[in-house]
């Protein structure tokens, strides 16, 4: 699945995005799913988990329902909010996090009302271009780097257990790419009610590259690698995420693996 935008209508920032996912080389069917919507300027990754196509299923409903919210509360400003207003942020943040609030409550009904999604959950990244600024909120261990002058800076802290350990220093970096625990999430849409979301705003510069990703790239690939494809590939977004998919599947393919560039604009 691939989709390809131009600069985005009805926001000042301009850009052109390229997305992909691939089911991999191990996997029996893929249960990420992607948003490349250049309308809302909204860009998602989910990597999903579950029984059966549980996993499917709810990486799909999380990124279904947050682009339908986006769509109603652009075309509508006047909507009840379900979960209250987050004072410490303005607008546009608060309709961001409502909306993955909604996915996470509709994942959570989904699984109690039907047993074969029973323990479904899924990870969520989220690139959100709003007027001259962006907007970055994820759950689990999906991921949005920044890639700017040949330099690659994760923005994103995987929201893991061996994420946790390496952050208090008792496993190494090269440890944690092998462990038996690495993916192990400890925030998920779908496992909870209540959820926790992080959240970060700022505004880019032309020509910064940013990269969504699910950890079946993240996984295979280390940094370096990702760097020197993305130096190679240059604006050619579409050969950058076939580039790196290839890539991965060629390093084992352990996992399904979804790539969404979005190339920030003059």
């Amino acid at each position: 699945m691939s989709e390809q935008t131009d600069a985005a209508q009805g926001h000042r920032l301009h850009f052109k995005a390229w997305g992909r996912t691939d089911v991999g080389r191990k996997r029996p069917h893929n249960e990420d799913s992607i948003a490349v919507d250049e309308s809302l300027g909204l860009f998602a990754v989910a990597d999903g988990m579950g029984g059966h196509a549980a996993g499917e299923v709810a990486s799909r409903t999380a990124v279904e329902t947050l682009r339908e919210f986006i769509a109603l509360t652009s075309a509508d400003r006047d909507f009840t909010w379900p979960f209250g207003q987050d004072q410490r942020y303005g607008l546009t943040e608060n309709i961001l996090l409502t909306g993955v609030q909604l996915a996470n409550r509709q994942i959570c009904q989904m699984a109690c009302e039907n047993r074969d999604y029973a323990g479904m959950g899924t990870t969520l990244a989220v690139l959100y271009a709003a007027q001259d600024t962006l907007h970055i909120c994820h759950v689990g261990d999906s991921r949005v780097y920044r890639f700017h002058a040949g330099g690659l800076e994760q923005m994103t802290m995987d929201h893991s257990w061996v994420n946790e350990q390496l952050q208090r220093n008792i496993i190494t970096e090269d440890e944690a790419r092998n462990h038996r625990w690495r993916n192990v999430i400890t925030r998920a849409l779908g496992n909870r009610p209540e959820l926790e979301i992080d959240l970060k705003s700022f505004d880019p510069s032309p020509g910064d590259l940013f990269m969504l990703c699910s950890d079946g790239l993240t996984g295979m690939l280390r940094d370096e690698e990702i760097t020197s494809i993305l130096s190679e590939c240059g604006e050619n977004l579409n050969v950058a995420c076939d580039a790196l998919i290839e890539a991965g599947n060629e390093a084992g393919g352990m996992d399904n693996i979804s790539v969404i560039l979005v190339l920030i604009l003059p």
